[in-house]
This record gives C-alpha cells, structure tokens and sequence, in this order.
C-alpha cells in the first residue's frame, strides 16, 4: 500500500561546488569578525576603566571614547552576524520525503544542518501539475501572494522536472514548486487522486 512507502529524494544546487567554497568563505569572515569583535570588547573594558578614572579627561572626551568603543566592537558584531546569515543563502538543497500519504520537505544547509519546511498532506493537495504547462499560469492568475520555491535551482536539473502543488491551508492557498523525478510526481498523483492532476 501507498501508506507503507518511504520515498526519498533530493534537489540539490546546481552549482553546489562553487557555492560550497561561498558558504566556507561566508562562514570564516564570520568567524574572524566574532573573534574580532570579542578581543577588541576585552581590551575595551580594560581601557575604558583606565580612562574612567582619568582626570585627564573631560567628560565629553570619555563619553566620545565609550562610543567610539562601543560602535567600533558593534560594526565587527553586527558584520559577524551578517555575514553567518549571507553564507545560509549558499549550497543549499532539499529533502523531499514521501511517506504516510505526505510529503515532508526539509531545507539543507551545506550539506549539515536541517530545517523542516513544510508537511504537504495528500488530503490538502488542491491541484498538482507541470510548471511547463499552461495550466500552471491558470493557478497563477488566481494566487494570492507569490509561489514557495522548493528547489535551490532557477531550471531544473537533468533528468528532473518542476512540478506545482496547490495546498489547502488553514486561510489561505499555498503554491509549491518542487523539482524532483517523474517517480515521486506519480506517488502524490496516487495519493491525492488523479483527478488533481492537470496535464495540459
């Protein structure tokens, strides 16, 4: 039976090779603006107790000090945490996994780390068809709001395809685009009933 299946299968970056070393690259700047961020908070407080109780200095000097400090640690912080977000934007791929009549879809960061997207049910399929097809800009037109995008890829990759699934959520429909194989398309064609799908 359907409901006894595991599926498994991946939408991978085209561009997977060049974008791992980008995800590297993001991640060490990131790294090194932590650490530099954190020496420079250590020697801060050091040097700002020293000038506190200075009296060489007016107040307005150790006030613009204490800023200077302060936004100098920030800007190394703030480029940390900017630039361990960008690297999440590279290499990444998704899990689909077909099991139980729904489709589990996992985010992928670089190969490690997980996020679950979403948990399409065979129940709340609306529609499913080629995004090739015209019937896919029929469903368009009639969308609030823009399609979820399950693939990393702007074109599908060889011996894959793009497929849209129309969901039924709680307020509102969702439109998800998926690339995957001619396999999996069939298993949610079976679960949600053939006549969701729309080949033309």
């Amino acid at each position: 039976m359907l409901r006894d299946l595991l599926y498994e299968e991946s939408a991978s970056s085209n561009r997977a090779n060049a974008e791992s070393k980008f995800y590297t690259l993001f991640l060490v700047v990131s790294i090194i603006c932590f650490a530099i961020g954190g020496i420079t908070a250590f020697f801060a407080t050091s040097v700002l107790s020293t000038v506190a109780t200075d009296p060489g200095y007016t107040t307005l000097g150790k006030v613009i000090m204490f800023v200077g400090w302060i936004l100098f640690i920030l800007a190394f912080l703030g480029a940390g945490v900017l630039f361990w977000f960008i690297k999440k934007k590279f290499n990444v791929s998704y899990d689909y996994t077909f099991v139980e009549d729904e489709l589990r879809v996992t985010k992928v960061f670089n190969g490690r780390s997980r996020k679950q997207i979403t948990v399409i049910s065979a129940q709340s399929i609306l529609k499913i068809g080629y995004c090739e097809k015209p019937s896919f800009a029929d469903v368009m037109r009639g969308l609030h709001g823009k399609p979820c995008y399950l693939t990393p890829n702007k074109t599908p990759a060889d011996g894959k395809m793009w497929i849209y699934v129309l969901v039924s959520g709680t307020l509102d429909k969702t439109l998800y685009i998926i690339e995957c194989k001619q396999m999996l398309l069939e298993y949610l064609v079976q679960t949600a009933g053939v006549n969701k799908f729309e080949r033309g």
